[in-house]
């Protein structure tokens, strides 16, 4: 059974080793990928906050995926919004999972006023990029903003 759910101070730890694990199993470690953002071992503090949240599917009391929004940064458009941290570990994925929790993202993101959604991955995240093509996410020619996240080369984004 999992459970999805907003963020708790309590799921810090838990969801920095998610993030942590899921980036290095695709090798995206260095600098530019957002396993070095501060914001990785205080999760919570960073998406409890406006503009900003974090939901975590827990699986017998262990985070096993999630997913943030907030706002995309070095944009002057306020009405985009970021897809930040969506990671599963290898056992979640598969399960549909990721379609409801994206969606509950997205809706969560219009509610919060904001009309577009970006996003940036690796091409090599073959199942995430299935997935943001599933639910209407285009496929961007350079990055948007300036997230410090160099060493990603794929983006996308969408009409909310």
């Amino acid at each position: 059974m999992f459970n999805i759910r907003l963020i708790q101070k309590t799921d810090n730890k838990m969801t920095a080793h998610l993030i942590r694990t899921v980036m290095t199993e695709y090798g995206a470690c260095g600098a530019g990928f957002s396993i070095q953002d501060p914001e990785v071992d205080a999760m919570f503090e960073n998406y409890h906050r406006a503009g900003h949240f974090y939901f975590v599917i827990e699986q017998d009391k262990k985070i096993v995926g999630g997913a943030g929004i907030g706002p995309l940064v070095g944009s002057t458009d306020t009405k985009i919004c970021e897809l930040k941290k969506m990671y599963f570990f290898p056992e979640l994925r598969g399960k549909g999972l990721g379609s409801k929790l994206l969606a509950l993202l997205l809706q969560k993101a219009k509610e919060s006023g904001y009309d577009k959604c970006y996003l940036e991955t690796l091409n090599s995240m073959n199942e995430a990029q299935v997935l943001y093509q599933k639910f209407d996410f285009k496929k961007l020619s350079k990055p948007m903003g300036n997230t410090g996240h160099f060493g990603c080369d794929a983006w996308y984004l969408r009409a909310l």
